[in-house]
């Protein structure tokens, strides 16, 4: 009798289980994606929202470029190079295959115009001329791609050129999530959507058109870019990113078995995405935090600032304009206080689930009063206490 006590138990539990097993993957049947790796993710927080296969490591054809052009956009950020700066194509840039522009050994094009080629047209040697250009050599450009990738969380990725073509290499990886991490980076700077979000330009005045390789750009509703890929080994890829009322979503597919499956899956996810979560930008009132006394300091006040500006969060549908923030700080500190130091933290719920915290800091330096400024300080408070009566 215990024996069967037991199985009825188990049966119990089962049945009861089971309605929340079918709910739990009918997220994962709705979405039919045609990808041997996937990922969904909100490029404002950097969220997982959905993902299948997103560490397999697998070939990402063109949608290498990515990394390469995070470097060159952090070679124009800090000054190397400039949009205006005419590069030489080398005999080792011009050798390659697949999309192109065909540059011409010796012919020069501005930054400006072989970035607009690499995003725009998917153009190998191109990528290759700038990878060269910022950093002396196709090689030494490789090694920084790779060195990017660790400092970027990159756990799965290699790279051993900067285009994506992969006939002959076979150490050339990369993963859905991995991709959505160079993505999120790539889209930190805001130029890149100069390019991204060309449909159709030229180059050589208009004798070499150019036609984005992202069709979602012309289908999909707040598409922003990124980058597709294409070669036999890695099937046909896309990392497409979109945005709408204030928030980014990236939609990584990998491997799928024709363009338009990639594309259709892409805007699956997008379109999941969209209809289930948005990213909040929570206003933060300083203001009204109070204040934190500073001992012995030269003030006697510390003000706060946020450590991380405009915090994001990304919550359900609907959610957004319920989060909230709790604000706490210390009460004192003693002096020497250092920009950055931390004060205090805010909070943020939506509803009664946490969503996640900022450090408050002072916002700069405040010295350790002396015993001369000290003694000063009480002499001028003492006369003007006599002053006032």
């Amino acid at each position: 009798m215990k024996t069967f006590g037991k199985i009825i138990c188990v049966v119990l539990c089962f049945s009861l289980l089971l309605p929340y097993c079918f709910c739990a993957s009918a997220a994962q049947k709705e979405l039919s994606l045609d990808a041997k790796g996937a990922v969904l993710t909100d490029v404002g927080t950097g969220e997982v929202l959905y993902e299948r296969d997103a560490h397999k490591r697998l070939f990402p054809a063109s949608i290498t470029k990515i990394m390469s052009l995070i470097l060159v956009m952090e070679a124009l950020d800090s000054g190397k190079i400039k949009l205006t700066d005419k590069v030489t194509a080398s005999r080792y840039a011009v050798s390659f295959g697949g999309s192109q522009i065909w540059l011409k050994e010796g012919e020069t094009m501005s930054v400006d115009e072989l970035l607009k080629a690499v995003v725009v047209a998917s153009a190998n040697d191109a990528c290759t001329a700038l990878g060269e250009y910022v950093a002396g050599s196709a090689d030494a450009f490789v090694e920084q791609m790779n060195q990017k990738a660790k400092a970027l969380g990159m756990k799965n990725s290699h790279f051993e050129n900067c285009t994506g073509l992969d006939e002959s290499e076979t150490n050339h990886y990369s993963t859905a999530f991995d991709i959505a991490l160079m993505s999120r980076e790539l889209m930190r700077h805001e130029l890149i959507k100069n390019y991204s979000t060309i449909r159709l330009d030229s180059l050589r005045n208009g004798e070499t058109m150019l036609v984005n390789t992202n069709k979602l750009m012309s289908s999909y509703n707040g598409c922003i870019g990124l980058k597709t890929g294409t070669t036999t080994k890695a099937g046909f890829c896309v990392s497409a990113v979109a945005e709408r009322d204030g928030t980014t979503l990236c939609a990584v597919i990998l491997g799928s078995e024709n363009s338009e499956e990639r594309f259709r899956s892409a805007a699956r996810l997008l379109d999941y995405g969209f209809g289930n979560f948005e990213t909040a930008h929570p206003d933060v009132d300083l203001t009204q935090s109070g204040e934190v006394k500073v001992l012995s300091g030269m003030e006697s006040i510390a003000q706060p600032v946020l450590a991380e500006e405009n915090p994001a969060f990304t919550v359900k549908k609907g959610e957004r304009e319920s989060v909230a923030s709790r604000i706490s700080l210390k009460s004192a500190v003693k002096a020497p206080v250092k920009k950055g130091d931390v004060l205090g933290k805010v909070e943020f719920f939506a509803g009664d689930k946490y969503l996640g915290g900022v450090d408050l800091v002072a916002g700069k330096d405040i010295g350790r009063l002396t015993f001369w400024q000290a003694v000063l300080r009480l002499l001028k408070s003492t006369v003007h206490s006599d002053l006032a009566h």
